[in-house]
C-alpha cells in the first residue's frame, strides 16, 4: 500500500501546476474577449479551483495514510479500532474508517 499511495502522491504533485495555472484569476478585459467567452472561463476557473482544493484535500489524506503506515496505524479504524476490511482499503487506501463508523459519520 505503501508504494501505491506513494504513486498516487507522485501523480497529484505532477498535475498540480497545471491546475494552479487553470485556477488563476480570469482577465476581465472587455476589448479581448466576449462576454460569454469570459462566462466560460470564469464556470472553468470555478473549476480548476474545487478540483484543487480536491487535489490538496486528497494529498492530505495520502499523508495522514503514508503516516499511519509508518506508526502501524494503517488499515485500523479511527474511532472503533476494528480492523478496516483490506477491499476496502484497496479501493481507497487513504480511508480512515471502517464502513460501519463511515455510515455512521455520514
Amino acid at each position: 500500500m505503501k508504494e501505491r499511495l506513494l504513486q498516487m502522491r507522485a501523480e497529484l504533485q505532477h498535475l498540480a501546476p497545471i491546475g494552479e495555472e487553470q485556477a488563476a484569476v480570469v482577465e476581465l478585459d472587455q476589448s479581448r474577449v466576449g462576454r460569454l467567452s469570459r462566462m466560460d472561463a470564469m464556470q472553468a476557473q470555478a473549476i480548476a479551483q474545487e478540483t484543487l482544493k480536491r487535489r490538496e484535500s486528497k494529498l492530505l489524506a495520502i499523508t495522514a495514510a503514508l503516516q499511519r503506515i509508518e506508526t502501524d496505524n494503517f488499515g485500523w479504524c479511527l474511532d472503533c479500532d476494528e480492523q478496516i476490511n483490506p477491499q476496502r482499503l484497496a479501493l481507497d487506501p487513504t480511508t480512515q474508517y471502517c464502513i460501519d463508523c463511515a455510515n455512521r459519520n455520514e
